[in-house]
């Protein structure tokens, strides 16, 4: 885990709008991003709807692949689908989904441009923290649904998933704000590391505002790293 800047504090009005030519990896075709797209669906279709490689399977209503574009320069992965996310089998589409669309609006994106999901596919009963088992079941997915997309920035929502996808105990305060290396192969050291940028979940922003001014500085960094326009 290598960190790669600081933390940037100030807030600012947000952008109003991304070129197209920053909003998908460049240089795919067309026939690229459609193979991108159909191994994303068997994916979800053969091993993730069907699956039952945890108790989770006995409660679930809809289990929760996640969406987007599967060339998405973008990734954010949260924790686990929530009630509603649960009942429609779309991530985050709650009250902390709308956030999240406000907050990627910011950007200047879309939820279209980027790919949002889960580290579980499945809901926790209560929404309870996700157990370690449950975890080690359903990792194997999240890193396939990485490693088909491969994007160039990966944000981490909240504390569980960052924790799972760095494979550390630190607090969320001491890892937001920095960047740390991911690497999509699944094995540290092997192959080119991915940018990932912890922050605070939209559902712990929604229980204290007052930490969004430190939300918005972590998402400018995401930004700059990608290139796309920053406020004045």
């Amino acid at each position: 885990m290598t960190n790669h800047g600081a933390t940037q504090r100030a807030s600012a009005p947000a952008p109003q709008g991304v070129p197209p030519e920053l909003r998908r990896q460049a240089g795919l075709s067309e026939n690229e991003i459609a193979q991108r797209r159909e191994a994303l669906r068997q994916l979800d279709e053969q091993e993730v709807k069907p699956c039952t490689r945890c108790h989770l399977c006995r409660t679930r209503t809809k289990t929760v692949f996640g969406q987007g574009h599967p060339a998405a320069r973008l990734v954010f992965v949260g924790e686990a689908p929530g009630r509603d996310e649960d009942l429609q089998g779309l991530a985050f589409v709650g009250k902390a989904g709308q956030l999240l669309s406000r907050m990627i609006e910011a950007m200047g994106l879309s939820r279209d441009d980027v790919f949002i999901c889960n580290t579980l596919k499945c809901r926790p009963p209560e929404n309870r923290t996700p157990a370690p088992d449950e975890i080690a079941a359903c990792w194997p997915f999240l890193d396939r649904q990485l490693q088909i997309i491969q994007p160039e920035v990966i944000v981490a929502l909240g504390k569980p998933a960052s924790q799972t996808l760095l494979r550390t105990t630190e607090s969320i305060g001491r890892l937001r704000g920095l960047f740390h290396d991911y690497h999509i192969s699944g094995m540290p050291m092997v192959g080119k590391p991915t940018p990932l940028m912890p922050t605070f979940h939209p559902a712990y922003l929604l229980r204290d505002p007052s930490e969004k001014g430190k939300a918005w500085s972590d998402l400018k960094q995401v930004m700059a790293l990608l290139g796309l326009p920053l406020p004045a």
